[in-house]
C-alpha cells in the first residue's frame, strides 16, 4: 500500500478496463503528483515526494476533483492525466489506511500488478456518491419507528407527524371526483395546467400583493420536489446553499443530492430562532448560490415580521449574486393578527431573485395530494420545467383539479382549521412549560412545539443511563412512556426535541402527561 492514503483521479468511464487503461497511461509511478488541502487558500500544491504505488485508489470525492487550471470559482472535471494526493481529512484514519466515507467518496480499489484479476478487485458502491452522502429523512424514520411499535401492540402517542390530521375539505374531494367522470386523467402540460396556474396566479395577487404570470409557475408534485428541482436547476459543485438553524430536516440533504454544500446558521433561542442581518452577512461568500427561508419555520413556528423581513433585504441588497428561496407552505397556519407578510412586499427590488415555494399540502389538508409551486424568474422557472420533463413530467391531473378548488374555493377551512391548531398549541404549551426540566417558547405559527431539554442532559434514567444527547431524551421518552417525538439535532440545533400538535387534543393532553411521568422519574 502507498505510503500516501490514496491517488484521487476521475476518469470518464468508470468501467475496470478504462482505469487499467488510465493507469498505464498516465504511467502513475512517474507522474508529477499534486497534493490536496481543501481548507488552503491555494487549493493544490506540489507534492513533497512522489510514492512507491502498488495499490493505487481512485476516487470521485467532490472536494478533491477540481482542475488546475480551471477559471476561479469554476469547478470542471478532471481529466485523466491529472492526479492529485488527497488531503481532505475526512477522507483519511489515524492510522495512515484509507477510510471510505460514504458522505463524501465512492471509492475503486485496483492493483496494477495483477492485470488478470483486476476484476476481483474492484469494491466501488453502485450507488452514486450523491446519494451515498445524504441520509434518510430523520422525522420520517421516527414515524416508521413509531408504527412498528404500535403495529407490535403498544399504546404509542405519536407526535412526530406533520401533517394535518383533518380530511380534506368535502368541495376540494368532489372537483377530483368530477374531473374522473369527465376524463381529466391524462397528461396534463409539464408545468401544470392552465386552470392550476391561473388559479395560482390569482391566489399570488390576491393574498400576497405580489403578480406573477402563468408562465413564470411550474407546478410541481409536491413543494419538496419544488424545491429540489430548483436546487438541480441552478447549484454547481460545491455551490454554498445559507441554511438558519432549526431548519427542515430535507433542506441539507436536498442541497448535497445535488451536489451542493448546506452551511447551517444556527439561530439560537434566545433570537426566536430567527436568522438576524448580522449573521447573513458573515455567512455570505463568493460561493454563495442560495438563501433558504422558510417563515412560518417548521420545526420552530419562527415567523418573520416587516421588519424583519427589512433588515435581511437590506442585506441582501448588497449582494446581488445570492438567490432567495422562500418555503411559504406553512403561511395560513399563524397565530396572530398582524398582516401576512412576505419578503417580496417588503422589497419588491428583489423579485428577479427570489424564488417562492408553496403548495395546498397543509392549509388544505391535502398532503396526500402531492402538488406543489414554484413562482419566480422566468429562467429558474423554465429550468425546472426543463429537468421536470425528464424526470418526473406533470403531477397528478386529478390532484391539479383538487388543487384549483381549493385556492379559488371556499376558504372558510382554513380559518376554522387554525382556530384548533392554536387552541392545541396553547393547551401544549401549558403542560410542556409546567414540566420542571422542560421549556417551550410561544410558536407564532405552524403546528409545532420545538421544546428545550437542556435541563435534562446528564440525568439518569430509572435503568442507569445516562441522557448525554436529545437523541438520548427522545429514545427515553419512546422506551419508558411510549411517546415518539423527534431529536432536535436531527433539525441542526440541540438540546430540543420536536412535538407534533397536528392530532387531537385528547392525545396531545395524554402525551404530555406521559412525558412528565418520565421525566419526573429522572435523577
Amino acid at each position: 500500500m502507498c505510503d500516501v492514503q490514496y491517488i484521487g483521479g476521475l476518469g470518464q468511464a468508470a468501467d475496470v478496463d478504462n482505469f487499467h487503461k488510465v493507469f498505464q497511461a498516465a504511467k502513475v509511478q512517474g507522474a508529477a503528483l499534486q497534493s490536496h488541502d481543501p481548507d488552503a487558500s491555494a487549493r493544490h500544491r506540489p507534492a513533497l515526494k512522489k510514492p512507491d504505488i502498488s495499490n493505487c485508489y481512485v476516487s470521485n470525492c467532490r472536494a478533491c476533483l477540481q482542475r488546475m487550471d480551471a477559471p476561479a470559482g469554476i469547478a470542471r472535471p478532471l481529466l485523466v492525466q491529472h492526479w492529485f494526493i488527497c488531503g481532505h481529512k475526512r477522507c483519511l484514519s489515524t492510522q495512515n489506511k484509507l477510510v471510505l466515507w460514504p458522505a463524501v467518496c465512492r471509492l475503486v480499489t485496483y492493483s496494477p500488478s495483477s492485470p488478470s484479476t483486476r476484476n476481483a478487485n474492484v469494491t466501488a458502491s453502485r450507488i452514486a456518491a450523491r446519494v451515498l452522502r445524504i441520509k434518510p429523512s430523520p422525522s420520517s424514520a421516527a414515524a416508521d419507528r413509531a408504527n412498528e411499535l404500535r403495529r407490535a401492540g403498544k399504546s404509542i402517542i405519536n407526535l412526530v407527524v406533520g401533517e394535518p390530521d383533518f380530511d380534506t375539505p368535502a368541495h376540494i374531494r368532489q372537483a377530483a371526483s368530477a374531473a374522473i367522470e369527465n376524463g381529466e386523467t391524462r397528461y396534463t402540460l409539464n408545468a401544470g395546467t392552465a386552470a392550476l396556474r391561473d388559479a395560482i396566479a390569482a391566489k399570488l395577487q390576491r393574498e400576497n400583493g405580489l403578480s406573477y404570470a402563468p408562465g413564470q409557475i411550474v407546478v410541481t408534485s409536491g413543494a419538496k420536489a419544488a424545491i429540489f428541482n430548483a436546487f438541480a436547476a441552478t447549484l454547481g459543485i460545491d455551490d454554498e446553499v445559507l441554511i438558519p438553524a432549526p431548519y427542515w430536516v430535507s433542506y441539507p440533504d436536498m442541497v448535497l443530492a445535488c451536489d451542493g454544500r448546506p452551511v447551517t446558521l444556527p439561530c439560537p433561542e434566545d433570537n426566536q430562532f430567527k436568522l438576524t442581518a448580522e449573521q447573513l452577512r458573515h455567512a455570505i461568500t463568493p460561493r454563495t448560490r442560495w438563501l433558504l427561508l422558510n417563515s412560518p419555520s417548521n420545526p420552530t413556528g419562527a415567523t418573520y415580521s416587516a421588519t424583519e423581513w427589512r433588515a435581511l433585504a437590506d442585506v441582501l441588497l448588497d449582494y446581488p449574486d445570492v438567490l432567495v428561496m422562500t418555503d411559504d407552505i406553512y403561511e395560513h397556519i399563524r397565530y396572530d393578527d398582524t398582516p401576512l407578510s412576505h419578503l417580496l412586499t417588503v422589497e419588491p427590488a428583489l423579485r428577479e431573485r427570489v424564488l417562492i415555494i408553496n403548495g395546498v399540502s397543509k392549509t388544505y389538508a391535502m398532503t396526500g395530494w402531492r402538488i406543489g409551486y414554484a413562482a419566480g424568474p422566468s429562467d429558474i422557472i423554465n429550468a425546472m420545467a426543463t429537468l421536470q420533463s425528464q424526470s418526473t413530467s406533470n403531477a397528478c391531473s386529478v390532484s391539479q383539479a383538487a388543487a384549483v378548488a381549493a385556492l379559488n374555493g371556499d376558504q372558510s377551512f382554513v380559518g376554522e382549521s387554525v382556530k384548533v391548531y392554536k387552541q392545541r398549541r396553547d393547551r401544549c404549551l401549558e403542560l410542556i412549560n409546567a414540566i420542571d426540566g422542560l421549556s417551550c417558547i410561544q410558536p407564532q405559527g405552524a403546528f409545532y412545539l420545538y421544546v428545550n431539554c437542556a435541563a435534562l442532559i446528564g440525568k439518569t434514567t430509572p435503568s442507569g443511563s445516562v441522557l448525554e444527547a436529545d437523541t438520548d431524551v427522545v429514545l427515553y421518552l419512546l422506551e419508558s412512556q411510549s411517546v415518539a417525538v423527534v431529536a432536535g439535532t436531527a433539525y441542526g440545533l440541540a438540546p430540543f426535541f420536536r412535538m407534533s400538535t397536528a392530532t387531537a387534543l385528547e392525545t396531545l393532553e395524554t402525551g404530555c402527561t406521559r412525558i412528565a411521568t418520565a421525566v419526573a422519574a429522572l435523577r
